[in-house]
């Protein structure tokens, strides 16, 4: 980044209830190592450096409606040594406040590339969204407010 940049987006995990963040442990339980590098490079590189600008960019992303946006990974790795491993992996995300990206859901598209499995996870995403939504209300409202004197 140049010093004449804006600074990146901070991007954030989606906790449910409970503390857990489900697109975290999928980062980090079910994807191989190469997945998780790719996955994590990117997200640095360029969903971190353009937020939800990455639908103007075809190849990383597209809007899905709603607020939910869909971040793309759709490469070929081959590291030192090893068999090339093609790469088709789908984020989806919600970009809100001052540049602030709330990573929700996502699934290797690589692994089950069905039109209808697609629809199932980004419905997925659809519902940690309002969850997420609710909850951010729910802590708005509780907040106490200044009254003028």
């Amino acid at each position: 980044m140049s010093p004449g940049d804006p600074p990146p987006y901070e991007i954030e995990f989606y906790a449910d209830d409970v503390g857990e963040m489900p697109a975290l442990r999928w980062i980090k339980e079910d994807l191989s190592p190469t997945k998780r590098r790719a996955l994590g490079m990117a997200m640095n590189e360029v969903l971190q450096r353009h937020g939800v600008q990455v639908v103007g960019e075809r190849s990383w992303g597209r809007q899905l409606g709603q607020g939910l946006f869909e971040f793309r990974v759709d490469r070929t790795v081959k590291p030192d040594d090893e068999i090339a491993e093609k790469i088709v992996l789908r984020v989806f995300c919600h970009a809100y406040g001052d540049r602030r990206v709330l990573v929700l859901h996502g699934y290797d598209k690589g692994k089950s590339p069905a039109s209808r499995r697609q629809q199932r996870e980004i419905e997925i995403a659809r519902s940690r969204l309002a969850s997420w939504r609710a909850s951010e209300a729910d802590q708005c409202k509780r907040r106490p407010t200044r009254r003028k004197r």
